[in-house]
């Protein structure tokens, strides 16, 4: 159902059970899919693409341009998966050419009150952020992360699967994957062993994934240190790519010492 109420443009394209609420803002290079909810005084815009089963609280604003003064203004791009969601206040920029002009969100994803996601973001499936959590331009947030309330993530940072941030906790270098991080400016706590357990990771790969970790932090060349890991398990191979695929410029977040 559709408010008389709202704004939808004649360009849009909604799919078939789509609710859209009082008051609400649809732009004409939006596309909505089937079985969305986008409650009262919802603004999406943009060259917006959504996928199926998302939910959009009051006051979301979706799509909109990027905040980079590099951006003038060029046509760039926001996607969303499915079954999503958007609490109230939620804002997520479009792209810009210096990222790929994409941001993209995946599945299954909760984004609590006044979450900001910058412009070229990746966020993964399964990911939780609480409260008033911003993210920078050219993030990447991977799979089952969970971020606590408050805390505040650097531009190009990049979070691993399964990691968990402890709540008012500052992100200025990459998150490996299934760790436990927090302080003003984040330090490695321990492992996630709940989020191993619960991905069904046995006690020996997980013991042999610490052993790895604790040797990374030891180390004084990571590239070297990166081509001398024999990949035992799986968890190994997930920590492997991470640190292939980061960008070398940013430190990992590491111990106090």
């Amino acid at each position: 159902m559709i408010s008389s109420k709202a704004s939808v443009h004649p360009s849009a394209k909604i799919g078939n059970k789509v609710s859209i609420g009082d008051f609400s803002v649809v732009g004409p290079n939006v596309e909505i899919s089937n079985d969305c909810i986008i409650h009262n005084n919802v603004n999406i815009t943009g060259f917006t693409k959504i996928g199926e089963g998302n939910i959009f609280y009051p006051f979301c604003s979706i799509g909109t341009e990027p905040q980079d003064l590099k951006f003038k203004g060029e046509k760039s791009f926001l996607e969303i998966g499915n079954k999503n969601k958007f609490r109230e206040y939620v804002n997520i920029n479009r792209g810009t050419n210096g990222g790929g002009s994409y941001t993209k969100i995946g599945n299954n994803s909760l984004f609590m009150v006044n979450v900001h996601i910058g412009h070229d973001c990746i966020i993964g499936n399964n990911v939780v952020i609480a409260n008033n959590v911003p993210f920078g331009g050219h993030c990447i947030v991977e799979d089952f992360v969970v971020v606590g309330g408050n805390s505040a993530v650097l531009q190009f940072s990049k979070i691993g699967t399964g990691s968990m941030i402890g709540g008012m906790t500052g992100i200025d270098r990459d998150v490996l994957p299934f760790t436990l991080v927090k302080g003003n400016r984040c330090y490695y706590d321990n492992l996630n062993l709940i989020g191993l357990k619960r991905a069904g990771y046995e006690n020996k790969d997980i013991q042999k994934y610490k052993e790895i970790i604790e040797k990374l932090y030891k180390c004084k060349n990571l590239s070297e240190f990166i081509n001398s890991i024999k990949v035992e398990n799986k968890l190994i191979e997930i920590l492997v790519k991470f640190l292939k695929e980061k960008n070398q410029n940013r430190d990992i977040c590491r111990p106090i010492k």
